[in-house]
């Protein structure tokens, strides 16, 4: 059992489990109805979402690497809060029962809050993927 980082709206694996939206706004254009199968997500779960003012910290489409050390510092600073840590340590806890994938929209992981997500739950014991 373990916890899958994802690019929303790729191609599920065959043991991926239930797909969480990690994102602080669904897909444009798409109907709720459609988001689980166009393998966007099945449940929406922004308490682990950048803020709206973090996104623009690295928003804009200009060089994010220099952006990102200031954002990773401050996406950490929201994971702290009661709401995200307690998911966090609730996945971390159901990654050793269950298959479950978190995921976001960005192409690249490495600039993406989902690195971060990766290195909190591992910090919390959770059965990662790769």
């Amino acid at each position: 059992m373990t916890i899958e980082i994802v690019r929303l709206g790729s191609p599920r694996g065959p043991d991926e489990g239930l797909r969480l939206g990690t994102v602080r706004h669904p897909p444009r254009g798409v109907r709720k109805t459609e988001f689980a199968r166009r393998d966007y997500y099945d449940l929406w779960l922004p308490v682990l979402a950048p803020s709206q003012e973090l996104l623009h910290i690295c928003g804009g489409g200009g060089d994010v690497s220099a952006a990102w050390p200031r954002f990773a510092r401050a996406f950490r600073a929201e994971m702290k809060q009661p709401a995200a840590a307690q998911v966090l340590d609730l996945l971390g806890a159901l990654s050793h029962t269950t298959n479950v994938a978190l995921g976001c929209y960005c192409e690249h992981e490495a600039f993406c809050h989902r690195s971060i997500l990766r290195e909190l739950l591992r910090a919390r014991k959770a059965r990662i993927a790769r």
